[in-house]
This record gives C-alpha cells, sequence and structure tokens, in this order.
C-alpha cells in the first residue's frame, strides 16, 4: 500500500534529484521507500508530522543514509547483499529492512545528514585563490556547521582545479572535479588557523562518527567512499578543531575576538544554510555586516559560501570581501563537487 502522497512525496522527489545527480541505486532505494515506508509505523509517523520543511530539511536523505548504516551493520545479509550487488528484489528487502529496523531509522533521522563531503573543498580553495589575488596574506578559517571538520584539513589534500594544483600534491586525498572555464588564479594558499562549530560535531576518532559519515555516501559512489576514508584517516592524526555550540552565538564571538594585522578571516559554509530559518540565516548576514564594517585592508573579512540558491535548483559558490563589501559570483557547482562551472570575477 502506497502512503498519502503528503507522506511519500518527498521520496519519490528526492528520487528523481539523486538520479539526475548519477545515482541510480540511491534512486531507486528512495522510490522503494514512498511505497514501503507504512512497513516502519514508527519512522512513517514521523515522516508524516515532520514539523519543519521537508526538502530544506533533507528528510529523505535522512531515511537514505539511516537505511546505509543498517545495511553496514551486517545485521539484515539481505540488505547488506542488496548494497554490495546493488541489485535484487529492492522493494521486498527494503520493506523487510523498514520493518525490521524501525525504531533505529526513527531514531537516526532525529539529526541531520553529515556529509562533510571533502569534495566541496575545491570550491573553497579556488575560492581562497581569488580573495588571495585581494589580499595576499594567511587566512585564518571559520567553518559553519562543520561537522567533523575534514574540510578545515584542505591544505592536507592535493587538488586539481582546471589543471592548477593545490594543497599537498603527495596526499592520498585527490580532489579533482570536472573543471569547466578557466582555471582559478594560482597561488599558494596557507591557514594560519582552522577552526568550526556544529550543533552535532562527530569526532574523528570515534568509530561511530566514522561510520555515520560513511553511511551518508552514497554506495553506488566508491570513490566518494575512498576518498572519504582517507581524509578520516589524515583527520585521526591531525584532528580538526570543532566547537559543539550553535552558529548564531558562536560566529558573533569569533568575529569579536581580536584579529592581527596581516591576517585575512574567513568565513566558510557549505550546504548549511538550508538548515537555519529565514530568520537565523538574517542574522548570520547582520553578524557577517557587522564585522565587515570593521575589516581594513590589513585586516580583512571574507565569507566564502557554497549553497543552494533560494529557489534550490543550483548550488552556488560566492565570495564576498570586506572590507569593501563586495560580492562575486564564481561558479555553479556540483552539490558534492563533482564538477565546477568556474565564471571567476567575470
Amino acid at each position: 500500500m502506497d502512503l498519502p502522497d503528503v507522506t511519500a512525496k518527498p521520496f519519490h522527489d528526492q528520487a528523481a534529484a539523486v538520479r539526475a545527480m548519477g545515482s541510480p541505486f540511491v534512486a531507486a532505494v528512495l522510490d522503494a521507500v514512498g511505497r514501503q515506508l507504512p512497513r516502519a509505523p514508527l519512522t512513517c509517523a514521523r515522516v508524516a508530522g515532520w514539523p519543519g520543511d521537508e526538502a530544506a530539511d533533507a528528510l529523505a536523505m535522512r531515511v537514505a543514509g539511516a537505511l546505509h548504516a543498517f545495511a553496514r551493520t551486517g545485521e539484515d545479509a539481505a540488505l547488506t547483499r542488496l548494497y554490495r550487488d546493488r541489485e535484487g528484489d529492492l522493494d521486498r528487502t527494503i520493506g523487510d529492512a523498514l520493518a525490521r529496523a524501525d525504531a533505529f531509522v526513527a531514531d537516526w533521522i532525529r539529526d541531520p545528514p553529515q556529509t562533510n563531503e571533502v569534495g566541496r573543498t575545491a570550491a573553497t580553495m579556488a575560492a581562497l585563490m581569488v580573495l588571495r589575488t585581494h589580499h595576499a596574506m594567511p587566512v585564518a578559517l571559520l567553518e559553519l556547521g562543520a561537522s567533523a571538520g575534514l574540510n578545515l584539513n584542505l591544505t592536507a589534500y592535493a587538488h586539481d582545479l582546471g589543471g592548477v594544483r593545490a594543497g599537498d600534491a603527495a596526499s592520498p586525498v585527490r580532489v579533482a572535479p570536472d573543471w569547466r572555464g578557466p582555471p582559478p588564479p594560482a597561488g599558494a594558499i596557507e591557514v594560519a588557523t582552522a577552526r568550526g562549530v556544529d550543533l552535532h560535531p562527530l569526532a574523528v576518532t570515534q568509530a561511530g562518527a566514522r561510520d555515520r559519515l560513511l553511511a551518508f555516501v552514497w554506495p553506488d559512489d566508491a570513490a566518494r567512499a575512498d576518498r572519504l576514508t582517507a581524509a578520516l584517516g589524515i583527520a585521526r592524526h591531525a584532528p580538526p578543531r570543532v566547537d559543539r555550540g550553535d552558529i548564531l552565538a558562536w560566529l558573533p564571538a569569533q568575529l569579536a575576538r581580536s584579529q592581527p594585522a596581516g591576517l585575512a578571516r574567513v568565513v566558510v559554509h557549505s550546504m548549511v544554510m538550508q538548515y537555519l530559518s529565514p530568520a537565523d540565516r538574517a542574522t548570520v548576514d547582520a553578524a557577517m555586516a557587522d564585522a565587515g564594517a570593521r575589516a581594513t585592508a590589513d585586516r580583512p573579512l571574507a565569507r566564502i559560501a557554497f549553497e543552494w540558491t533560494p529557489a534550490r535548483d543550483a548550488v552556488r559558490l560566492r565570495l564576498t570581501i570586506w572590507p569593501d563589501g563586495r560580492t562575486i559570483d564564481l561558479a555553479t557547482c556540483h552539490a558534492y563537487g563533482a564538477w565546477i562551472d568556474w565564471r571567476g570575477e567575470g
């Protein structure tokens, strides 16, 4: 029996989006969830009574992540086999798994996805290269919604940005998006300090946290899983600094801290603003504008945003630089950084 449209629709809509992004298996899983969710009454009730915006809260991807996590435990042999082989009786296997793991899934989806996709560091690195043409100095990174903080380690990864190399060439983490358009301006990036914040930061030293991150990688994208595993290996030896806290309190406090001359302060966020209310996004904007008003040429401020457009029809990379406050639309990007359509400063 199908769910009422009001409940099944987010899964079918997300399936179409995921299929367009290149993951037919996850799309098929999401379609099956839309048909089979009544077999999981706890999860079904939570989905049907979801208090927020289902799309903005990535509700369907929360359920997809929960099923992948359950498959990785090996407790359901048929589900584990389905995820390994990516073929079989999808509806029966997904339905049986939902019934068996109902409490697990209902609990898992309380928290938002924790992708911490290191592929997005290509966009951040390219934006930092543009910033360097305006202010050639080391940067102090402040990341909002940092998850496990893997993107704070971006200089430890080997980047190929349209032929421009950056980071550590010997790194086991290779970030080489399909680059469209001219390359970014080449230049070495020095990160003097890096610190992030998250409501629910994941400690890379804990196996459960690593498992949660891997569960949100599409099972039919082995390259992403391998890259994430390599990034986790680096982070275990060089743990990123991520504070547990609320962006709305943490950001103004960080921006109020003393900033040495010759250091560019850079606030970075990727796929985070969708989880904030319009009022909270306005609070972030106001904090940035207030700090920007205090910025000077030798103590500049920048904001790198890798976020959906308001219409959620594209992911846009934008760079704002103070003291002049100019915003540059640098690129349109794949949501996980697989490709970057670069415009630069135009």
